[in-house]
């Protein structure tokens, strides 16, 4: 059965008459997270999850017109039945579930497998037909425990603060800020520049309980924050924004920290290997798990990955999408210390 279709627009229910995380406007785009790569503006209606309702409207639009469901909540649109299913990615992040006629079809977004204490985790939902994505598709991506990278964090932090240094972390906004907050929750006062407050306070608004944490006005005197530890998007990471922090040991968060020719590694102090994607084992698995007769693979080691899912007897496929890695962005709309 034809389900899907991937179009010039994005990945089209056919029977539905809807979009998934479409990359032009569309009428319906059923939407898995608040990514940038994933909830575009322009559509005239969204569909998503309760907890990615309001940072949708933070980052598309505040009148944007847009219905929400929980987990395992189904809905029927034009006779095919949808349902939010957790990812485990970031907040809010879901996975598609469409059935019709009996037949299965899952579309992953973005996901992990494991839990890192603030998403809903990751469930598996058996199907027909997967679309995964394949970010980090290769064996030499495997990932430390949440508590092993939290651990290797705070005795960074405890390092840093015996040599009077503050620990300044950079992640992306969305999922990895809230990560690295968890993770050197009660090694100091933490501090976020303020397109991760507004962010938190989306999150928070959900009923989510965060560390916590003070907003950091860079137009103030930082020099409070000695010692301490801030968290700022990857568009700081060689501004005159961070420069104002005083003796500073930048570390950045990233799942491409575990490759250490990474173009980032050189012009930091440290790097952990944190990711809010499935790594190699974790993406085999669940592939396998899921039961699925027909594999579809977009976005990051397409062609590697896909290769070695027939190999392994998966009749998978390789899809070319609009989808990028939020990991390795650093094109955040940032305010300047101008504006």
């Amino acid at each position: 059965m034809n389900l899907i279709k991937f179009t010039s627009k994005g990945i089209y229910c056919i029977p539905g008459k809807f979009y998934l995380d479409p990359w032009r406007p569309v009428d319906l785009a059923i939407i898995t997270h608040g990514h940038g790569d994933h909830a575009r503006w322009g559509m005239k209606k969204y569909l998503c999850h309760h907890f990615t309702k309001p940072i949708l409207k933070i980052r598309i639009g505040e009148d944007i017109n847009c219905q929400s469901l929980g987990y395992n909540e189904p809905i029927t649109i034009n006779g095919v039945k949808v349902s939010f299913h957790p990812a485990g990615h970031i907040v809010g992040s879901s996975q598609i579930r469409m059935e019709y006629k009996g037949y299965v079809t899952v579309f992953t977004g973005d996901y992990k497998v494991q839990d890192d204490g603030i998403s809903t985790p990751f469930e598996l939902v058996k199907c027909n037909e997967f679309i995964t994505e394949s970010t980090f598709g290769l064996p030499i991506y495997n990932w430390l425990s949440p508590k092993r990278y939290s651990n290797q964090m705070t005795d960074w932090v405890s390092l840093n603060k015996s040599q009077e240094k503050t620990s300044v972390f950079i992640g992306y906004s969305l999922g990895k800020a809230q990560r690295i907050l968890k993770s050197v929750e009660g090694a100091g006062k933490i501090y976020v520049h303020s397109s991760i407050g507004k962010l938190n306070e989306a999150i928070e608004s959900c009923g989510i309980k965060l560390p916590e944490y003070e907003v950091l006005d860079f137009h103030d005197d930082v020099k409070k924050v000695k010692g301490e530890i801030v968290i700022v998007p990857p568009a700081l990471s060689d501004s005159n924004m961070i420069r104002k922090i005083p003796n500073r040991a930048n570390a950045f968060c990233s799942g491409w920290m575990q490759v250490r020719g990474s173009r980032r590694w050189k012009s930091a102090d440290a790097g952990f290997a944190i990711s809010d994607h499935a790594d190699w084992n974790g993406l085999i698995n669940t592939i396998k798990a899921t039961g699925a007769e027909k594999v579809h693979v977009t976005h990051g080691q397409i062609a590697v990955f896909t290769k070695y899912l027939n190999e392994i007897g998966i009749n998978a496929f390789e899809v070319k999408t609009h989808f990028g890695d939020e990991e390795e962005s650093s094109t955040e709309p940032i305010k300047t210390e101008k504006e």
